[in-house]
């Protein structure tokens, strides 16, 4: 068994099509179908199940890959830790968030600090921060709810309210605070389903027994505010943000009821190397929070 034929098999199982694979690794066809038959032949067992042109895993081939896989993480975190430990780059951190709002301070203060690292900065839903965490492809995420597993930490970093902002001409932007349920009718301009801030408001909205109507669903908080602003809906907004709203035709208002927070954590993995710049920059973000 060879490291190539591993290699080859990999990115078959993720495309699970020959002809891409090969067109990927810039090889002909029937070289790299030779490759995948001579390790099935080394394993004694079928890896795909074939009909025509298309592949699929099968239960061996999927079992395989997860060795494979690690594998390969393996090698790409002793590269890590060995180049870290040698002084070989100045470093290098990636880092997803769901909130971007929080970086240019945060991440100014540790830039000043740190002048060579490089930070290379990710918008991804929660779904995909949590894969990505597991498969060492980014060092952290900041997200507004925990990413939980096995392998993975997560600590608290603040707590915030979160408020509605409704348009000024609404029936209710006389008041200065409602009951969700109150709601339960009107029209929402909401984040993107698999957000981590989506998740939390929909769940606060059934707590009370409803589902929000979402009208439109969008990643750029900016636009959701120039809707609200169009009078097309209402929607919900962290204190974090409530210091940007300074438009007239906005209304903020306090949520009584329930009790409407989220909390920002910090996420990592237990299992993937940390490069000396990493485990800086968990340290400086613990530390800008405790401020």
């Amino acid at each position: 068994m060879e490291f190539l034929q591993l290699y080859y098999f990999q990115t078959v199982a993720r495309m699970e099509h020959m002809t891409k694979a090969a067109e990927e690794l810039r090889i002909a066809q029937p070289s790299l179908s030779k490759t995948i038959a001579r390790l099935e032949a080394d394993l004694g067992v079928p890896l795909f199940d074939r009909h025509g042109r298309q592949l699929r895993l099968n239960s061996y081939g999927k079992t395989f890959l997860q060795r494979v896989d690690r594998v390969f993480m393996e090698i790409h975190e002793g590269r890590r830790e060995l180049q870290d430990r040698a002084g070989l780059d100045k470093g290098n951190i990636t880092l997803a968030v769901s909130i971007p709002k929080l970086l240019p301070e945060l991440l100014g203060s540790f830039l000043r600090e740190f002048p060579d690292v490089l930070i290379r900065q990710r918008i991804e839903s929660t779904s995909t921060m949590k894969r990505l965490l597991e498969i060492g492809d980014i060092d952290f995420c900041i997200t507004s709810v925990p990413i939980e597993g096995p392998e993975l930490e997560w600590i608290p970093l603040l707590t915030e309210e979160i408020f509605l902002i409704i348009p000024s001409e609404h029936p209710l932007a006389e008041q200065d605070s409602i009951h969700l349920i109150e709601l339960k009718d009107e029209s929402f301009i909401s984040m993107n389903t698999g957000f981590g801030f989506r998740d939390l408001t929909d769940a606060l909205c059934k707590e009370v027994g409803f589902i929000p109507n979402i009208t439109f669903e969008g990643d750029d908080p900016e636009t959701i505010g120039a809707l609200v602003r169009q009078g097309l809906g209402i929607a919900f907004i962290p204190a974090l943000s409530m210091n940007r709203i300074t438009n007239p035709k906005l209304k903020c208002l306090q949520i009584n009821e329930p009790n409407c927070q989220r909390t920002i954590g910090l996420s990592w993995s237990k299992r993937h190397y940390l490069s000396l710049a990493a485990q800086s920059f968990r340290d400086h973000v613990i530390r800008y929070f405790l401020k």
